[in-house]
C-alpha cells in the first residue's frame, strides 16, 4: 500500500527522499524512481512530487537530465583539512571550480569571542568579512572572518583594490601561515544561513571555527564558517607531518 504522509505536503516528500539519499539507500549516480512511483509511494499528487524534486535539485542532492531522468548526484565535496588548508586549492585539486563573493566588509569592535581567539584587548577593531563560497556554482560555505586592524592597517583598501587575503598578508610580511586550531559543531542553520546556502532549515550544517597563525604563532585571523552538511565531507590530511618525519629520519 502507498505510504500516506501526515500532511501530504511536498516538504515531507523532499525530506524523506533527502534522508534516503544521505543514508545511501540510493546509490550515487542511480536514477530516482519515476514520478508515478513516487506519487504512489507517498500518496501525493504530481505537483508535490515535482516541487520536492525541484528543491532536492536546489540542495545539490540530485541532477535532472531532461529526456533521461533524475539521478542522485555524486558531487559531495571532500574537503581536506591540514595545517595549510586553502579553499581554492582544495577545490582545484578535485577538479571543482572555486568561486567566492564578499557579501559584507566592514571595521567593527571585536566581540569577546573574536578578541580572545586573536589575543586582542576587548573591543579592539577588526576587519569583518562575510563571504559565500561556491563549488561549481553550488554554495557550500558561508563565513565570517576577522583580521586585526592594528596589525594590518589598510587591509580594507587593499581588499577594495581586488587583492586576495593571502596577498595582503604577504604585503605585511606574513608570507606563510598555518591552521592552529579547528573546531566543529553540528547544528541547524539560521534562516539567513539556510537562505545563503540554498538548503532547508531542517537540514543540519557544520559550524567550523578556526584560528590561523603566522610562523611565530601569532594569530592573523579567526573565522566562523557554516558548511552545507549534505554537500561536504571533511578529511584530516597529515601528509606534511609524515613527510617531515621521514625527512628527519632519512
Amino acid at each position: 500500500m502507498p505510504k500516506k504522509l501526515m500532511h501530504g505536503q511536498w516538504q515531507d516528500v523532499e525530506e524523506e527522499l533527502a534522508a534516503d539519499i544521505t543514508a545511501g539507500r540510493f546509490a550515487k549516480g542511480a536514477p530516482l524512481p519515476k514520478e508515478a512511483e513516487l506519487m504512489g509511494r507517498f500518496g501525493v499528487g504530481r505537483h508535490s512530487v515535482r516541487r520536492a524534486i525541484a528543491q532536492l535539485q536546489n540542495r545539490g542532492l540530485i541532477q535532472v537530465e531532461h529526456g533521461k531522468g533524475t539521478f542522485v548526484r555524486d558531487g559531495r565535496l571532500n574537503y581536506r583539512l591540514s595545517e595549510r588548508t586553502r579553499f581554492s586549492q582544495n577545490l582545484l585539486d578535485q577538479g571543482r571550480e572555486p568561486f567566492g563573493k564578499a557579501i559584507k566588509e566592514r571595521v567593527i569592535e571585536a566581540p569577546r569571542r573574536v578578541a580572545e581567539a586573536l589575543r586582542l584587548p576587548l573591543d579592539e577593531q577588526v576587519y569583518h568579512i562575510v563571504r559565500l563560497e561556491y563549488a561549481d556554482e553550488e554554495p557550500v560555505n558561508f563565513s565570517n572572518a576577522f583580521f586585526p586592524v592594528r596589525r594590518f592597517p589598510g587591509f580594507d583598501k587593499s581588499r577594495r583594490e581586488g587583492q586576495t587575503v593571502s596577498s595582503i598578508l604577504a604585503d605585511y610580511g606574513v608570507t606563510d601561515y598555518i591552521r592552529l586550531r579547528t573546531d566543529f559543531i553540528v547544528r541547524l542553520p539560521t534562516k539567513e544561513e539556510a537562505r545563503q546556502l540554498m538548503q532547508a532549515e531542517t537540514q543540519p550544517i557544520l559550524l567550523q571555527k578556526k584560528v590561523d597563525v603566522d610562523m611565530k604563532g601569532t594569530p592573523v585571523s579567526f573565522s566562523e564558517s557554516v558548511w552545507a552538511g549534505e554537500r561536504v565531507q571533511f578529511s584530516i590530511d597529515n601528509t606534511s607531518q609524515l613527510l617531515n618525519a621521514l625527512a628527519q629520519n632519512s
